[in-house]
């Protein structure tokens, strides 16, 4: 992976000035678009999460599986997808992903006291700006990691397919303290990767590239949040 500092060397004076002031506004742009993802996924779970009958409706029947299962469908489906997406409509996929999500997470309102659910929500901010500001500052390159991670991710994501059949508290904690470590690491790992895709891209001037790319980037933060959310709520989260 190049690396910021590296690349922006061989560029000096007004070209150097151009990748800093645009690579600002592209990363604005990332973690504006992961805010407002995560705005509509909290407004849509609270909704249906507050609502015992809709929630009764979705997850007392078979639907629930449906519901469980869409976001990670859709999301693979939109990464093989977006090159075929004008930004705009890719744009609004992001956005009805997010609100696909907070349906699939609405439960949460129903087992957590509210309170506990924005404490966690506060404690992961805080976690994610540290992480997202150390991968986004960092000398470090951290593609070493990146591998390591993501066959960590995908063993994560089969053992919670297969504890929703097992329900095992233990290998819930188990998977709950390996996310949390997992997706720590993302955080700073895909902040330096959006950082250094658009500084190698920056000199191309494909606008409909930088546009993609930031929405993919919000998705990634966003889904990195989102999940760090969701174990620390396991340990943090008080029953009602």
């Amino acid at each position: 992976m190049a690396d910021y500092n590296t690349i922006r060397a061989g560029r000096v004076g007004a070209g150097a000035v151009h990748i800093d002031e645009g690579l600002k506004a592209h990363m604005n742009k990332v973690y504006g678009l992961m805010s407002v993802g995560l705005a509509v996924t909290g407004l849509v779970a609270y909704f249906v999460g507050s609502n015992d009958a809709l929630l009764a409706s979705i997850f007392g029947t078979p639907l629930k599986w449906v519901v469980m299962f869409a976001p990670l469908a859709v999301v693979f489906a939109f990464g093989a997808m977006i090159g075929k997406m004008s930004a705009a409509t890719a744009q609004m996929v992001f956005f009805g992903f997010a609100a696909l999500m907070g349906l699939s997470i609405s439960y949460i309102f129903a087992v957590y006291t509210g309170v506990s659910i924005a404490q966690t929500f506060l404690i992961t901010a805080i976690a994610f700006a540290g992480l997202s500001l150390y991968g986004y500052t960092t000398k470090r390159d951290l593609s070493a990691m990146g591998a390591f991670l993501v066959m960590g991710l995908i063993g994560l994501i089969v053992a919670s397919i297969v504890n929703i059949f097992l329900a095992s508290s233990a290998m819930a904690f188990a998977i709950s303290v390996i996310g949390v470590l997992i997706f720590a690491g993302l955080t700073a790992f895909d902040t330096q990767r959006i950082k250094n895709d658009y500084i190698e891209h920056a000199q191309m001037g494909d606008a409909d590239w930088l546009a993609k790319s930031a929405i993919l980037g919000a998705l990634t933060l966003y889904l990195d949040f989102l999940n760090l959310f969701m174990f620390l709520l396991q340990f943090l989260g008080n029953r009602e």
